[in-house]
């Protein structure tokens, strides 16, 4: 049981997220849940660290690339009007690339949170990550309506606020990637005992 009240997963308020003054907003949702923030820094970061964040398979920039065809079949666009390729790689590629240069455009606040299955909690309050299609009373719901019909047409990355970690070992290696141990906190809440 213990392990499952202290699950950790990573959280990143991405540029526009912090731009649009949301932080706090995050923040405030993911406590109201009764999690906890046991490390937070704001930082920038380059081409090398995302790198080491994103996976480097071709098979990930091959579902990158479908979704965009997708997208472009949902919305009855021409991949070769929108992109100059119907090429799943190509695309693939063009949307990394539109990836990276969003998550360097600013700062991005990092934290870890702990808490009762923290995973799923996040991604819960989160909401979908093609904030169109996200629920109202979620984060991405609430605040953003950005489609990937428009990002694909404009050459941009999907601005969906806040990335969350989908399983426990992506959630590990990517808290080891973004902190040290020593930056991460040990504490209990106040309100615990009445929580759970």
């Amino acid at each position: 049981m213990q392990k499952i009240k202290e699950e950790r997963t990573l959280v990143l308020i991405k540029p526009d997220g912090v731009k649009r003054g949301l932080t706090g907003e995050v923040l405030q949702r993911i406590e109201r849940r009764g999690l906890k923030v046991v490390a937070i820094k704001m930082v920038e970061v380059g081409r090398p660290h995302l790198e080491d964040h994103f996976p480097k398979t071709d098979e990930w920039v091959g579902r990158l690339g479908d979704k965009g065809l997708k997208t472009f079949n949902d919305y009855q666009l021409d991949p070769k009007d929108v992109m100059g390729t119907d090429d799943r790689m190509e695309i693939g590629k063009k949307v990394k690339e539109s990836l990276f240069a969003y998550m360097t455009s600013g700062p991005i606040i990092a934290l870890v949170v702990e808490g009762i299955h923290a995973i799923d909690m996040v991604r819960k309050v989160a909401g979908h990550t093609l904030p169109v299609f996200a629920d109202m009373g979620t984060i991405r719901g609430d605040y953003s309506v950005d489609s990937p019909a428009v990002a694909n047409v404009e050459g941009r990355a999907i601005y969906n606020i806040m990335h969350a970690s989908e399983t426990p070992e992506e959630a590990q290696n990517e808290i080891n990637l973004w902190f040290k141990p020593e930056e991460i906190h040990i504490y209990k809440r106040a309100d615990a005992d009445v929580m759970f």
